[in-house]
């Protein structure tokens, strides 16, 4: 059997005006996505287990198989394994996002999608900072792609009782009731955070950037925290060897976690300017060499946080196109049966620009998957289905062994 599973991030929403009432998914063009479903099921999935936040690396560890609850080690060390970062027992990551903040609100959850190079000279003059003014010892950041970054504490310090927030959670929303808190670390960590204000306010780097009448960095905001945490390897847990197609990180560290090969794609990116036809390319190419193949694309869920619905919906169409469509001819080669699953993490609304945690809807077909209901994939279709998966990381189990 080849498996390849497809996942437009954020790609479920709520009716929106702007498309007459339509959500993105209905209104998006997306014949192969809807033959999925009509050819096969669709239904729900809850994959923000309670207690959580419905961020994607809770929501994709958890689609992928894995019940956060057990694995979940923080969003920072997923994205420390995408950057080959070995870390020790007792280190702490967090993420370290270029933020840009007016008026004392969150405006830009990426500080404009500032370049890599950017970033990198930004981030690494806080650490000069950090370090000239002995602010903390055991601090070292890692530069990551655009406003991405990593700082690992490996000082011994404890930050269990820490409360952090994702920069993307909170749009127009004052950072004040925000900023870190609890624990006896807290006020290190928005020390860090007010200190990175001051650093940045006459930076180089922002004043080319409001020259060019482009969004600022104005902050270091560290969030996500966690530490290492053991995990069992996909093929253990399964017996299939799978692989890994996105631009994104946070994915590549989950897929490494358990035992995946993240492929290289030439120009892809988080956004919809990426090749979304070398993604579809690449992905029905590997299952000549993979049991299973999932295919990660950031667009829709980016499009989201801009508030931008025509985006999110070129974006779907997009995806059904150049990634859908070629996965699933190759599929159809392959004598010994198949299955595919598409579905987003979670839901990312355009009128509010957040996440929510409401079960996104999912559509799988393939051998041994009996249609039940022939309609088009969507929110109210797949709400309206006989299936609902309460708990996320059996989803996994159901699409791979159900019914054979």
């Amino acid at each position: 059997m080849k498996y390849a599973i497809i996942i437009p991030d954020g790609a479920a929403d709520f009716p929106l005006e702007a498309l007459d009432g339509r959500t993105p998914l209905e209104a998006a063009a997306t014949p192969h996505i809807d033959s999925i479903a009509a050819g096969g099921r669709q239904g729900t999935v809850a994959t923000t287990p309670a207690g959580f936040s419905a961020g994607s690396d809770v929501c994709s560890m958890s689609l992928l198989g894995y019940d956060p609850d057990r694995y979940h080690p923080g969003r920072a060390p997923l994205e420390a394994a995408a950057m080959g970062l070995d870390l020790a027992p007792g280190e702490w990551v967090f993420r370290a996002n270029l933020v840009t903040v007016v008026d004392g609100a969150m405006a830009d959850h990426s500080a404009g999608h500032i370049s890599s190079a950017e970033g990198k000279q930004l981030i690494s003059d806080f650490a000069g900072h950090v370090v000239a003014e002995e602010l903390a010892e055991g601090l070292v950041f890692y530069p990551g792609v655009s406003y991405r970054n990593l700082m690992v504490d490996g000082s011994g310090r404890q930050y269990d009782q820490l409360n952090t927030t994702a920069p993307h959670d909170i749009p127009g929303e004052s950072i004040r009731r925000y900023l870190p808190r609890g624990g006896k670390n807290a006020g290190l960590i928005k020390q860090l955070v007010e200190e990175s204000e001051s650093v940045f306010a006459d930076h180089e780097v922002n004043r080319t950037r409001r020259e060019m009448g482009e969004a600022v960095a104005t902050h270091v905001w560290l969030w996500g925290q966690g530490s290492p945490r053991p995990i069992e390897t996909f093929e253990k847990r399964f017996g299939l060897r799978g692989a890994m197609i996105t631009a994104v990180d946070l994915l590549a560290g989950i897929a490494s976690l358990i035992g995946w090969d993240r492929l290289a794609v030439p120009n892809i990116t988080g956004y919809h300017d990426t090749d979304y036809e070398a993604k579809g390319r690449h992905g029905a190419d590997a299952l000549d060499t993979y049991d299973l193949v999932c295919v990660h694309i950031e667009a829709p869920d980016e499009a989201s946080h801009q508030a931008d619905a025509a985006t999110k919906v070129a974006s779907l169409e997009a995806i059904d196109q150049h990634v859908v469509g070629p996965l699933l001819r190759k599929l159809k080669t392959f004598d010994e049966g198949w299955r595919v699953l598409c579905l987003p993490d979670h839901y990312t609304r355009v009128d509010n620009r957040k996440h929510d945690a409401t079960p996104p809807p999912f559509c799988m077909a393939g051998r041994g998957v009996r249609s039940v209901v022939e309609k088009p994939f969507s929110e109210t279709n797949a709400q309206a289905s006989d299936l609902h998966i309460r708990f996320g990381h059996e989803l996994m189990e159901f699409f791979l062994r159900s019914g054979l």
